[in-house]
């Protein structure tokens, strides 16, 4: 039998900007976004039957074709006809160490781990652009998921522009267990909210990515300064998550209060997290937040910033 075992990095957006709505129905954006070093560990081996399986060890996350990661396997056979006939089926167990609904892109880091996975056990030859776009036509997140690091991802996020990386700077992340943020439901609201302030049109777009790009997010990226880094980050979504969740609402003024570099929400929440530019002082931001909300259902964790997405595992 043969297998490979990878880790799918979670990701962090430290910039997100809704600009306006597009023709397809999905939202244009621009984003900075982040892999970072807490990891799903995703095994792909075959099997002898013609069959996609799912196993899973958390409650919460489907062992069916509902699974981001089993239509990602379902997509590569389709488009490869005949490869599983011949090799046999797959069997995908997804150990989970990154929160589920948490605005850390976990499903779609397990996707993009099996489409690395399948191209090395079926041997197909893909090369990272093309697992990209496969990537894409299942979810936004999935083609930064793919290669990782730090890039600027625009349109529906799917374009990406890979940036310099910060890899020394270190993050205390958090969110309660029993909080979850509908990402449809977030931007409905935000549209419904907010619409009237969209750009409408390609060119008016662009400009708005060019006034990104030459920004202070993206210089501070670019000069590795951490400190001008985590005064600009920037999350919209935090104008309509935050006001409907309290209790993430005041997660994110908690873990403001205790200092570190800058605390934003991630993605459409609610996990929070804290920049750090030392392991220690994350360690120390972890500590005294579990002392300041001593609620066993906040979870918290430390990490730091990687230049990766998909990497094989140990």
């Amino acid at each position: 039998m043969r297998l490979y075992s990878l880790l799918a990095a979670a990701k962090i957006n430290l910039y997100l900007e809704i600009v306006g709505s597009r023709p397809d129905g999905f939202h244009e954006l621009i984003m900075v976004m982040q892999s970072i070093s807490l990891c799903d560990r995703i095994t792909v081996r075959s099997i002898g039957v013609d069959e996609i399986r799912v196993r899973c060890d958390h409650p919460l996350v489907p062992a069916d074709e509902t699974n981001l990661a089993y239509k990602a396997a379902a997509l590569v056979s389709d488009r490869c006809p005949g490869v599983m006939a011949k090799l046999g089926g797959v069997e995908i167990t997804i150990e989970k160490q990154i929160p589920v609904g948490a605005g850390l892109a976990g499903g779609s880091s397990n996707a993009a781990a099996v489409l690395v996975g399948l191209d090395l056990l079926w041997n197909l030859g893909l090369t990272r652009i093309e697992l990209q776009e496969l990537g894409a036509e299942l979810g936004s997140d999935i083609p930064f998921c793919v290669s990782g690091g730090t890039a600027i991802a625009t349109g529906r996020g799917e374009q990406l522009d890979p940036l310099p990386g910060i890899d020394n700077l270190h993050l205390v992340l958090a969110k309660y267990e029993s909080e979850f943020v509908s990402t449809p439901w977030a931007y409905k609201t935000y549209r419904a909210e907010y619409g009237d302030t969209y750009l409408t049109d390609a060119q008016s777009w662009q400009q708005r990515q060019s006034q990104v790009r030459s920004g202070e997010m993206v210089r501070s990226v670019a000069q590795r300064d951490a400190k001008a880094l985590g005064q600009h980050l920037c999350n919209d979504f935090e104008k309509i998550v935050l006001p409907a969740h309290p209790k993430t609402a005041a997660l994110k003024e908690t873990m403001t209060s205790l200092g570190g570099l800058g605390t934003l929400m991630s993605g459409s929440g609610p996990s929070v997290f804290t920049l750090a530019e030392s392991e220690a002082e994350a360690e120390s931001l972890a500590t005294r937040l579990r002392a300041a909300l001593p609620d066993p259902d906040l979870g918290v964790w430390t990490a730091q910033f990687v230049s990766g997405g998909v990497q094989m595992g140990g």
